[in-house]
């Protein structure tokens, strides 16, 4: 076992203990919980905790290293039509790949799974030759990200009410724990064939691959617009013993077992490939990289049994009694408070605040990610509780949203602007898609609303509000510093940052 492994540890019971705290205070207030959720949460929360640790072990010994390493040997191949031909492949492979991207297929009405699966998958690909080839060419950001928007928002004018929101959502569904290590150590490995030196090109690739889904899904749509599927409503098992809790886990330890040999089969086989053909890495190299990928299969299956069989039905239970009180107002503040700790659970956000500080040689700190990533977790699911209690359509938050940040990211600097758009894909993990959604489920079920189009879209609102939160921490440190003038422009004093928040 890694050294540090007791210290990741200790990271994912810091990240667990405060949601699993609120939801126990709950549970003894104002939304009293039946044994048999409560039981699942906490053993949930267990397996979360332990999975979350040897997941960031595994990133950090071989997701992270087989990225960076296929990155550095394209682009010191310097072959163009090679690198894009490998990215496109990469994408749409890993993406497929993604134990979340089934749980979305399964939710859009009238559209085979297979069909979802391809056509985000493709998505997903086509936008990581846009990334590279904007890395590469030093293409500008802003103007690259305000047309790809441009297109979605005029796009979802023609898109039917029912698949708006779940079309929003597929673009932070399928930036998750697999994708975002893999992609963004793919792209620091090739950002040294790129123009500029001011370090922004080895942020924003996730950013530009979550727009991939929104707009392949947003098309799929005028296809199928005539498509007549329905939302099935989540079922809470009930068990009359501990034993039966516990057969509750073990009969889903397999399935999810095989969705995550599936995940990281196609990132091994490519790493095997290019092992045997160019890269030769040596012995100690390879064991370390095997025994990551280990780590990574044994953590990532243990966290997502939690968070399905733990934490959905609690998230869905409480949402519905909190929905169903005189006061569901309640909702908005509660809603609020469980976003703002539930998203130092998301196993990729550590990976980002770990590369993010490590690319910038502890200019922008990970407490500086995380503290504005909670502040943008609990805008999210605020505004997601208005929109369940009151019924208005997701544009009216989305729309205003990404004005102000796309505006934003033409004042700010480009560090700030690369690393927001990438922090708003990897803050809708696992956590949003299995506790938070169902959460807002539950809530609208108990109003009567209409699921799809009130609960849905509370993954895309956890991928905006981020783009907003850190480029406006970026634009007070511009504001604070612009008598100074830095070597490097994301030399920022990790100091400055910290007095910001």
């Amino acid at each position: 076992m890694p050294t540090d492994f007791r210290e990741k540890i200790n990271d994912s019971l810091k990240a667990v203990l405060p949601i699993t705290g609120i939801v126990m205070v709950l549970c003894v207030t104002v939304a009293s919980m039946p044994l048999a959720p409560l039981m699942l949460f906490l053993v949930g929360a267990v397996l979360l905790v332990v999975g979350m640790g040897l997941f960031n072990v595994g990133a950090d010994m071989a997701m992270m290293p087989i990225g960076q390493k296929v990155g550095l040997f394209l682009s010191r191949t310097g072959k163009l039509k090679l690198i894009l031909i490998s990215s496109f492949f990469i994408g749409a492979l890993i993406t497929m790949a993604e134990p979340d991207l089934n749980v979305l297929a399964g939710q859009i009405p009238g559209v085979p799974d297979e069909t979802i699966i391809w056509c985000v998958a493709i998505g997903v690909g086509l936008f990581l030759v846009l990334a590279f080839l904007r890395t590469l060419l030093s293409w500008n950001l802003n103007f690259l990200l305000l047309l790809c928007y441009g297109l979605v928002f005029t796009l979802a004018a023609f898109v039917p009410g029912d698949f708006l929101a779940v079309a929003f959502d597929s673009g932070g569904v399928t930036t998750g724990p697999i994708t975002v290590p893999f992609i963004m150590a793919l792209g620091i490995g090739l950002s040294s064939m790129g123009k500029d030196d001011s370090g922004s090109n080895d942020f924003g690739l996730i950013g530009l691959c979550s727009v991939g889904p929104i707009l392949s899904v947003l098309i799929l749509s005028l296809i199928y617009r005539s498509g007549g599927g329905s939302y099935t409503p989540l079922s809470i098992p009930e068990l009359s013993s501990t034993k039966e809790v516990w057969m509750q886990f073990q009969s889903s330890f397999t399935d999810y077992a095989k969705e995550v040999t599936s995940a990281l089969l196609p990132v091994l086989i490519l790493f095997l490939t290019f092992q045997f053909i160019f890269l030769r890495l040596n012995k100690k190299t390879l064991i370390r990289i095997t025994l990551g990928i280990v780590y990574t299969f044994v953590g990532l299956t243990l966290f997502l049994t939690g968070v399905n069989v733990g934490f959905m039905p609690a998230g869905n239970y409480i949402g519905s009694r909190l929905a169903a009180l005189p006061y569901n107002w309640i909702l908005i503040p509660l809603g609020m408070l469980i976003g703002f700790f539930i998203v130092k659970a998301e196993p990729a956000v550590g990976v980002l605040g770990r590369q993010v500080e490590d690319i910038t040689d502890g200019a922008i700190s990970q407490k500086t990610i995380l503290v504005g990533l909670s502040i943008s977790m609990a805008l999210s699911v605020g505004l997601s509780m208005v929109r369940v209690l009151t019924g208005i359509s997701i544009l009216w938050f989305l729309i205003p949203g990404y004005v102000v940040a796309l505006g934003l990211s033409f004042v700010v600097p480009k560090i700030f602007t690369a690393v927001a758009f990438d922090s708003g894909g990897v803050a809708s993990g696992p956590m949003t898609a299995t506790f938070l959604l169902p959460f807002a489920m539950g809530a609208v079920e108990a109003l009567g609303g209409n699921v799809l189009q009130d609960a849905f879209g509370i993954v895309a609102m956890v991928a905006m509000t981020p783009l907003v939160t850190l480029q406006l921490i970026g634009l007070v440190y511009k504001l604070r510093t612009k008598h100074k003038k830095p070597k490097v422009e994301y030399e920022i004093h990790e100091e400055t940052i910290i007095e910001l928040m």
